[in-house]
């Protein structure tokens, strides 16, 4: 018989990663609280732009339910992945409500013999300090009666080049036993596995990851503008720097960044050193730059139009190209910004059929050479890939956040 593994939390890293368990012949279980996701699931039909819907339709190892309704399913299963969602609050500290609740679930749910990776993003120490003693009171021993493990996601949404199995995973246990088993699982799985000493060197291994791209992305984005100031063409500058073959990453301006983790992620270490008594100033200015981003590009628009100018067709609204997210997206910061100052909004993106901007539900429009003749600006937000970019040169005006007018 197949072993069994049920993956909580079907997004956009639990969806491709039950899937993955299910190509290399597992039997999973998808457990989600979110009754559209399954309902769309069981027609067959994705929602997430990486997982093509024959993927689905086909792959008779998997089926979904609903969280409760799944529970007899659940405890069938000899491995538990959870991938819920580890967002910020309004005042920019992690919010662990979806981590606490699949923990809840777990305490009241889980057998003898489970092994269970939670894959969450989220600070070092959650693993010992938040999931362990929620499930120290369903009675079982971990280490021993269950086995807990931490292995960070490296999901890259759209990108072509590395998919999730061949990406190297990071694996830690509570306890050397914790590790074999969650080792001896992830081998039978992905190409490389990592284990590393603990937890809380996984945790933070994956927030290290995301730090890194928002310093390197907030740094090209101020010199971007500061290059601009000078009369150089900073995009001319990568590509030059690009040609070294050492010691050198291009990274790219933008409007801001957006997903859930490279705005997160830094946040929930700057929580945590602040918990301790510490800071860190580089991630402190890294993250005021990137807040700054959407309100420089309003003043961007805000320049090169007169006063009677108010039209502006914006395209793109995700956080990033050929993916239908908008978390932390800059795209809505941007355009509820222009909206508070008075100026008309219509937008055009192949992945986001509609978007609430200050309280009011906008739709996409098709992207044609009268929308945008007749507006008075065309603000470039998103670069995806399907985009026919030389419509662009039917526009009065534009503002390009993503360098399509320099390829």
């Amino acid at each position: 018989m197949n072993k069994k593994v049920a993956v909580i939390g079907l997004g956009y890293v639990g969806l491709p990663l039950a899937l993955l368990f299910a190509k290399k012949n597992y039997s999973v279980v998808g457990l989600d609280i979110d009754a559209r996701k399954i309902e769309a699931l069981k027609q067959g039909k994705s929602y997430i732009p990486d997982v093509h819907s024959d993927v689905i339709q086909s792959e008779k190892n998997f089926e979904a339910y609903e969280l409760q309704k799944g529970i007899s399913a659940f405890q069938a299963c000899d491995y538990v992945v959870v991938t819920v969602p580890t967002p910020i609050t309004e005042n920019h500290n992690p919010d662990l409500g979806p981590v606490i609740s699949a923990s809840a679930f777990l305490k009241e749910q889980m057998v003898k013999g489970q092994t269970v990776i939670y894959e969450s993003s989220t600070y070092p120490g959650t693993l010992e300090e938040v999931v362990l003693p929620i499930l120290k009171d369903s009675n079982l021993q971990a280490g021993k009666d269950f086995y807990l493990a931490y292995s960070p996601e490296r999901v890259d949404p759209a990108n072509k080049s590395y998919d999730i199995e061949h990406i190297p995973k990071v694996i830690s246990g509570y306890s050397k036993d914790c590790l074999h088993h969650v080792q001896t699982f992830y081998e039978s799985i992905f190409q490389q596995v990592v284990p590393v000493s603990s937890p809380k060197v996984a945790e933070m291994c994956k927030l290290f990851e995301n730090i890194q791209r928002l310093v390197n992305i907030s740094l090209v984005n101020e010199t971007n503008e500061l290059c601009e100031e000078l009369g150089i063409d900073f995009y001319e500058v990568l590509q030059a720097a690009s040609t070294k073959p050492f010691g050198f990453t291009p990274y790219y301006p933008g409007p801001g960044i957006g997903g859930h983790c490279i705005p997160v992620d830094p946040l929930y270490f700057l929580w945590k050193l602040k918990q301790n008594g510490l800071t860190s100033e580089l991630i402190e200015a890294a993250h005021h730059i990137n807040e700054e981003m959407p309100n420089k590009v309003i003043r961007r628009v805000e320049k090169q139009l007169a006063a009677n100018e108010k039209r502006v067709f914006v395209v793109g609204m995700a956080y990033k190209k050929d993916v239908n997210d908008m978390r932390e997206s800059p795209a809505l910061t941007v355009c509820e910004g222009l909206l508070a100052k008075g100026y008309e909004l219509t937008y055009h993106d192949p992945y986001i059929d509609s978007a609430i901007l200050n309280k009011q539900t906008y739709f996409s429009v098709p992207l044609t050479k009268e929308e945008v003749e007749k507006s008075d600006i065309v603000l470039v937000l998103t670069d995806h890939s399907q985009i026919d970019w030389s419509i662009v040169k039917y526009a009065k005006k534009v503002v390009d956040t993503r360098g399509i007018l320099n390829e």
